[in-house]
């Protein structure tokens, strides 16, 4: 059974919802498997850095 971990921003449900669904379509196609594991992990701005400033920090400029 494939798992597929997502790291990104938050967004809301109905985007999780089509999120996990196209993921688990292509993993399904691809490995020819009837089960699909998707995590999905938020992370809030303060808590990832680009370019060695934080995404909230960027944001507000």
């Amino acid at each position: 059974m494939p798992t597929v971990i997502v790291e990104g921003p938050k967004i809301g449900v109905e985007e999780k919802r089509e999120l996990v669904r196209r993921i688990t379509a292509v993993i399904t196609e691809v490995y020819g498997v009837p089960h699909v594991t998707v995590l999905i992990k938020e992370n809030p701005p303060e808590n990832v850095g680009i370019d060695g400033e934080l995404l909230s920090d960027r944001r507000k400029g």
